[in-house]
């Protein structure tokens, strides 16, 4: 069970740092961004994070903000598996958890 909740976490924060790096990125590189190598690869780490996000988002919500709702989901996401962590971790003793 601790193995996956490991897993979950780590794809989460994956997600987060791609998406956090694409919006940096997006903002020093300007108009110039979509020519931008690092930031069509990050992109394209944040895409399947953006189509969950319009899925689950209700159609109000525009497509300028979907990259919000993706990073408040998986931030959501991380910080309900840094608890179950937490948690085995107490049960099981923090030496195991190593």
């Amino acid at each position: 069970m601790l193995t996956l909740v490991l897993v979950v976490k780590l794809l989460a924060e994956i997600a987060l740092l791609a998406l956090l790096g694409q919006g940096v990125l997006g903002l020093l590189a300007g108009p110039a961004r979509d020519r931008n190598p690092f930031y069509r690869l990050l992109q394209l780490l944040g895409r399947p994070w953006l189509k969950a996000a319009r899925w689950l988002s209700p159609r109000m919500v525009l497509e300028r903000h979907l990259p919000l709702v993706a990073f408040a989901i998986l931030l959501l996401i991380w910080a309900g598996a840094t608890v179950a962590k937490v948690g085995i971790c107490l049960r099981i003793g923090v030496a195991l958890c190593r």
